[in-house]
């Protein structure tokens, strides 16, 4: 056996995401680094650690084995370097953070200067739906998680970052309308949808619900960049966060309609369980965001008053 630790991390985030091509983006290598890696360190085992399905990638039973062993050793390594800090007076360790999709606009301004301060910190975001983001606070396996729709039934702390506002949205060809547009006339456009669990489809559903108007939906699409992609090339209108179109407003491809009842506001916010005891880490984070919070809001985040709605 001649493996290294970089091949093991390279098999422990291929097994996790079940992909090549997305353990590639999240380790910053190539496809065929990440292969040749794999490749090599399967090489070193009579048995076969992976298999391939059509274009799957599944994990066989003796894979997951050396899945376990493998994080294990990872998880101790990791262990030794924070220690060392420790000894030298550096905060270090690892923070656990997931956000919703929208929130990849919001939480790295947030993380930015902390990081930079503590060089010792480990940071591993989940980018994924809110029910997938309250799943795992639920399963205390976060730190942190960064949401605009509190869930229902925890009890939880939270620290308000910043409000979040949703538009009706469509592309450059979207006729400009002298008043705002009724809830029966949005509820007429091709809408573009969310898919279910999303923070935005639940935002979407609770104002047709609240005026009692039918929801017609055309597409259903997984990621905000999806659903601008398909308003930008006409497909249909949509409803979707001020945060996450700056770019396309401020180029034209995309446009805000006004409309009845809008904005719907919200707020970004950083939840945590009340019964979670709060790593150093952690602690020192909200910490952080306390002291820090206005300063990144009037440097980052000053544009959104700007912004002709």
């Amino acid at each position: 056996m001649n493996y290294t630790f970089h091949q093991i991390q390279v098999f422990v985030k291929v097994v996790q995401l079940k992909s090549i091509t997305r353990a590639s983006e999240e380790l910053h290598m190539t496809q065929p680094a990440v292969s040749i890696q794999l490749k090599n360190f399967q090489e070193q085992f009579d048995i076969p650690l992976t298999e391939v399905v059509g274009r799957q990638l599944y994990v066989t039973d003796f894979g997951k084995e050396i899945y376990t062993i493998s994080e294990r050793i990872i998880n101790e390594i990791y262990a030794i370097n924070y220690k060392t800090m420790a000894y030298r007076g550096q905060l270090s360790g690892r923070l656990n953070i997931s956000i919703v999709s929208t929130g990849k606009y919001v939480m790295p301004y947030f993380l930015s200067g902390f990081l930079n301060q503590n060089e010792g910190v480990d940071l591993t975001m989940d980018v994924t739906n809110k029910s997938k983001v309250i799943q795992s606070l639920q399963n205390n396996e976060l730190d942190f998680a960064l949401v605009s729709v509190l869930p229902e039934g925890l009890k939880i702390n939270e620290e308000i970052l910043l409000d979040n506002e949703l538009y009706v949205i469509g592309n450059k060809n979207a006729p400009r309308n002298k008043k705002p547009i009724s809830k029966h006339e949005i509820n007429k456009m091709p809408l573009i949808m969310r898919e279910e669990g999303s923070g935005t489809r639940y935002v979407m559903e609770s104002y047709f619900r609240k005026y009692n108007v039918p929801l017609k939906k055309k597409m259903e699409l997984t990621s905000n960049e999806a659903v601008k992609q398909a308003v930008i090339a006409g497909i249909g209108n949509s409803i979707m966060p001020l945060i996450g179109i700056r770019n396309e407003l401020l180029t034209g491809e995309l446009k805000i309609i006004p409309a009845i009842g809008f904005p719907i506001k919200t707020k970004w916010r950083l939840i945590w369980l009340k019964s979670k005891k709060l790593s150093p880490i952690a602690e020192a984070f909200i910490d952080y965001i306390r002291e820090n919070k206005d300063d990144v809001l009037k440097e980052q985040f000053a544009w959104i008053n700007k912004i002709n709605k």
